[in-house]
């Protein structure tokens, strides 16, 4: 009989689930290290598009960031959404 554990909770996470995770172990790494969040952010973002770029092309990462920085502000509407 099998029992659930910590290892089937691992493979049932969420993409965002697993991104966040780690995400904030490496803010508390950096931290521990001196190290902004600013430049950690940045190193991430670097790796996330060297991967992205892997797989797709440079036009459609393009799209994707500027996507994701015309959307960034929390307090603005999606220009798909209704009032």
């Amino acid at each position: 009989m099998h029992k659930p554990g910590l290892g089937d909770r691992e493979t049932n996470m969420s993409a965002a689930e697993i991104a966040s995770r780690h995400f904030s172990a490496a803010l508390a790494e950096a931290k521990a290290a001196s190290i902004d969040n600013d430049s950690l952010c940045r190193s991430l973002l670097g790796l996330v598009v060297g991967k992205y770029l892997e797989t797709r092309s440079v036009s459609d990462v393009q799209s994707e960031l500027h996507f994701l920085a015309d959307n960034c502000d929390p307090d603005a509407d999606f220009a798909f959404m209704r009032p």
